[in-house]
């Protein structure tokens, strides 16, 4: 078990690391919820030299390319990119919330749609969102990613 953002960082490199140099890595999440974690993740990886895009929803027709911003990080773009052929496909954790629209079915369409025969499918999620809402019996993933949050409030100036 690791711990904190390190932790994830560390387990996401992990789960990459047999994926080769240059290839393509696509993220598919929520609008604004899975947005800033999968630039996060891009930025973990900057290193790989990976192709990077961000696809919203699972909406192959929404596909965004990702890129490395100087001084800022990765940053997803206002610019069309193709999802398709994917080396690995970075699924997170809103996309198994019940209150977004797409479902276990939906993201395997997507998966057939964008990955090569090869790809490796990664989730990435808190408190057990994939667990907690049957996922993980419908969609083979390679690795698992889980965080837990837990959060204090007061006693801060």
């Amino acid at each position: 078990m690791k711990r904190g953002i390190t932790g994830l960082l560390d387990a996401f490199r992990e789960s990459l690391k047999d994926v080769k140099e240059d290839a393509k890595v696509v993220f598919t999440g929520t609008v604004g919820v899975c947005t800033p974690f999968a630039e996060l993740l891009a930025y973990a990886v900057r290193n790989r030299n990976f192709k990077m895009v961000y696809v919203p929803n699972a909406d192959v027709n929404e596909a965004r390319s990702m890129k490395l911003v100087e001084n800022v990080g990765y940053c997803v773009m206002d610019e069309p990119a193709d999802p398709k052929n994917a080396d690995a496909v970075v699924v997170l954790g809103g996309l198994a919330m019940p209150k977004y629209p797409c479902d276990a079915d939906d993201v395997l369409k997507f998966l057939k749609e964008v990955c090569k025969p090869s790809a490796r499918v990664i989730g990435f999620c808190f408190m057990n969102i994939f667990e907690r809402q049957n996922w993980l019996s419908k969609i083979k993933f390679d690795a698992v990613i889980n965080g837990v949050i837990d959060v204090a409030s007061g006693g801060y100036p």
